[in-house]
């Protein structure tokens, strides 16, 4: 029978965050110090874990290690990066590297290590419910143990990091379900889960990748380098039209900051989805390096004479796939009917193995109460300047609010920027002194009238207010 325990009979919570990713972890680390804040957060896995599926030897993070858990609101705090390497007796190896961006592997150790000196960390908590309390105000969050043992905890501010889910878009969905019931079909996987299945696309012998960020690119260069025809083959679909490199000029980086944030918040939210599909490429595109890697991996390949069994196509979108069992001398094959954009024309692409790397998704998780979040008119969840998303302004969400935010919201250097927002909520005041002009531009028209499209921007409440 299911027992019913609470761990927090004695105690509300300041603040509660639900998930442990890089942003919850950095505001357990900022709130760590805070006197005046008591805090908890609860994950259902066993311990952090950052991407697993995708930590390739030698992969990059894309945002320099400023970009870490604390150093933008707190460079003095002891859960730095910075302090990571100094702790492990690495800070000597990566000053003489010279280079900005820690590696992927290297990012993930270091929130490892940040995560095992806090003490505000709840691991196996499967949080089943978010409700609220009418009489209070206060939210009772309900988590299930392994064991079947479910604990209540009360708080008045509850963040929810949960983060993203891999995402199939239609065709290869349905193809991922028919692999799934077909013994002995080659692998059909999204990106997030390549590692542990990277000997079975190998051993398929023919493997696409479908997808146009990072994510693809290293996949595709991952499978690139032994390519052969005695090996495996290994190809590349994208429908964007070429294999965009992540634009990174100092002046398109300025967009990750608060007064482009306000700018984009202002704009109606029609406005705001043209804009998400159009920048895409200021966080989801490709590392020029890893471009230029590519190519330079073909170059050699072919200039020694080895032939290289792949093929690279842009503009061509996956519209049609299914399982083909007598394909491939009866081993079977996978058949993706491809469209080409500007051609209008079609064509079956036959391929073993598929690698989706088609991005994430998010949405309102099914253990919040009906009503306790608010939801814009396509059903989003509505998040306000200040990352408020309902409950009377005590539900908050990060990292999830890019239709609502832009481009700083999936971009881990502007993360402690948002939770200085959250703790000044949760304290009434700034534990963390929050920058509002850090752009040299102006975003938008000064001395556009208040409300419209343009107008300047107001910046994130201050302290006083929030104390209201």
């Amino acid at each position: 029978m299911t027992r019913t325990t609470d761990p927090a009979a004695d105690c509300t919570y300041d603040v509660l965050g639900v998930g442990i990713g890089p942003f919850n972890l950095g505001l357990a680390a900022l709130a760590d110090p805070l006197d005046d804040v008591d805090a908890v957060f609860l994950d259902r896995r066993d311990g952090f874990s950052w991407h697993p599926g995708m930590m390739l030897e030698g992969a990059t993070i894309q945002v320099p290690f400023l970009a870490d858990l604390v150093t933008m609101a707190d460079p003095t705090s002891p859960y730095s990066f910075l302090a990571f390497l100094k702790a492990t007796e690495r800070l000597y190896p990566f000053y003489v590297r010279e280079s900005f961006y820690p590696l992927r592997a290297e990012y993930d150790q270091y929130c490892r290590w940040a995560a095992d000196r806090l003490s505000t960390l709840r691991w196996g908590r499967d949080v089943v419910r978010v409700d609220r309390d009418a009489a209070s105000g206060d939210l009772v969050v309900t988590a299930r143990l392994a064991d079947g043992t479910l604990e209540t905890y009360r708080a008045r501010h509850v963040v929810l990091g949960v983060g993203t889910t891999p995402r199939l878009p239609g065709p290869l969905a349905a193809l991922a379900a028919q692999a799934a019931g077909s013994p002995g079909a080659g692998p059909v996987v999204h990106s997030a889960d390549y590692l542990p299945h990277r000997g079975a696309l190998v051993a398929s012998g023919s493997v696409t990748v479908v997808g146009s960020g990072q994510s693809a690119a290293e996949v595709y260069r991952d499978l690139l380098e032994d390519a052969s025809p005695d090996a495996h083959r290994v190809d590349w679909v994208t429908r964007s039209p070429r294999f965009f490199p992540m634009e990174y000029t100092k002046l398109t980086l300025e967009m990750t900051s608060p007064e482009y944030t306000d700018h984009h918040r202002s704009l109606p939210a029609e406005l705001r989805d043209i804009l998400g599909r159009e920048q895409r490429a200021l966080y989801k595109g490709i590392s020029g390096d890893l471009v230029d890697d590519i190519y330079d991996t073909l170059y050699r390949k072919s200039a020694l004479g080895r032939e290289v069994p792949t093929t690279l196509l842009s503009d061509t979108e996956v519209v049609a796939a299914r399982h083909d069992p007598d394909g491939a001398g009866g081993a079977g094959e996978y058949v993706l009917t491809l469209r080409h954009g500007q051609l209008g024309t079609t064509a079956e692409h036959r391929t073993r193995a598929v690698v989706a790397a088609t991005g994430y998704g998010s949405g309102v998780p099914g253990f919040v109460a009906p009503g306790l979040v608010d939801l814009d008119e396509l059903g989003r969840v509505d998040v306000a300047r200040d990352y408020t998303a309902g409950a009377g302004g005590r539900l908050h969400v990060g990292g999830t609010e890019a239709h609502t935010h832009g481009v700083t919201a999936p971009d881990l250097g502007f993360a402690a920027w948002r939770n200085s927002v959250i703790l000044a909520q949760v304290t009434g005041r700034e534990p963390y002194p929050i920058e509002r002009r850090t752009a040299f531009q102006t975003f938008g028209l000064p001395g556009a009238r208040g409300g419209e499209p343009g107008a300047a921007a107001t910046g994130a409440p201050r302290a006083e207010e929030l104390a209201r």
